[in-house]
């Protein structure tokens, strides 16, 4: 039954959520040496991978995933990259298909269920023949689609020792709602603003796929989910893809050790988003729901955030 008792404790100015949200998505600020490698996918298309390193040579690495708009720059990404270099692993910070800088080749680009490029990737990394040890950390829609690869029938290969999923929408259709409420608009607006300008240079490329008036009829984040996510991935419509990627129901098939951190204050989950059933049934599913943290927003007084240090700690206590 491992449903942790957390034990995060935020600073008291940081136990809002949206300030919590707010200050780790905008004022954070690290320094990090990364080495990017373009892989090529099973597609013909690429995606890039910002390598960086421990001081000394390391069998083991941590592989991150981002978030909706997110790269391998950011620093809910390089914190993690940075604690774990100082303790003797490497890390990989994946930057999604069109996330790197660089448009990708094909329309199609990544979604909360893409498990396929997660699979490549990490082929990819055993065929270097480095590594005893691998982990996976996924951050929000990184997490989504981390925890789906861990449950969907994919074969997870036994360097795979473990893997977290922090502020994961485990509940695609009850996350996408809570984004379209009121006291998340100007995340949302934020989150269509990158969205749309970002399809509006794939229209150029692609004009057959997308018309410019087609794109002018996107309004909400729902909007580009039904215009753009859905159709170009090979779903009916925004619910049909919500309802076939969502991780909850992949849950109960996981076979590697997973923790599930998810903060009861975070404003983009809903509450199918907390899967107490799932970690109850499932002892390789752990769910940990401190009462502060907001979405990514795990702030500690010692330099790196809780979810870093956590991460640390149960993926050696896995290994």
């Amino acid at each position: 039954m491992p449903i942790v008792k957390s034990k995060f404790k935020a600073p008291f100015r940081f136990r809002s959520g949206f300030i919590a949200t707010v200050y780790s998505g905008l004022i954070r600020r690290l320094k990090i040496n990364q080495f990017r490698e373009r892989i090529i996918l099973r597609d013909d298309d690429f995606i890039d991978l910002d390598w960086s390193y421990s001081s000394a040579p390391s069998k083991s690495l941590i592989i991150l995933f981002h978030g909706l708009e997110g790269h391998g720059q950011r620093p809910y990404i390089t914190g993690a990259a940075l604690h774990f270099n100082e303790h003797n692993i490497d890390a990989i910070c994946v930057n999604f298909r069109c996330c790197s800088g660089e448009l990708n080749k094909y329309y199609p680009t990544y979604h909360s269920g893409k498990t396929d490029d997660v699979e490549d990737i990490i082929k990819h990394v055993i065929s270097l023949e480095k590594y005893d040890s691998i982990f996976l950390k996924g951050i929000s829609l990184g997490g989504s689609i981390l925890l789906k690869y861990l449950g969907d029938g994919t074969v997870v290969p036994p360097q795979v020792k473990a893997a977290m999923a922090v502020s994961v929408p485990c509940d695609l259709s009850g996350s996408a709602k809570a984004l379209h409420t009121l006291k998340n608009l100007p995340y949302h607006i934020n989150f269509k603003r990158g969205l749309v300008n970002r399809l509006k240079l794939k229209q150029k490329k692609f004009p057959e796929a997308i018309s410019k008036a087609r794109i002018k009829t996107i309004k909400t984040l729902n909007d580009f989910d039904e215009v753009y996510t859905s159709r170009a991935h090979g779903f009916k419509n925004a619910q049909d893809y919500y309802d076939k990627c969502s991780s909850l129901q992949f849950l109960n098939a996981i076979n590697t050790p997973v923790l599930i951190l998810n903060a009861l204050n975070d404003s983009f989950l809903s509450e199918a988003c907390y899967p107490y059933n799932e970690a109850k049934i499932n002892p390789n599913v752990f769910l940990e729901t401190p009462n502060h943290g907001g979405h990514v927003g795990f702030i500690s007084r010692n330099g790196y955030y809780y979810n870093e240090t956590r991460a640390l700690d149960f993926f050696l206590e896995c290994k």
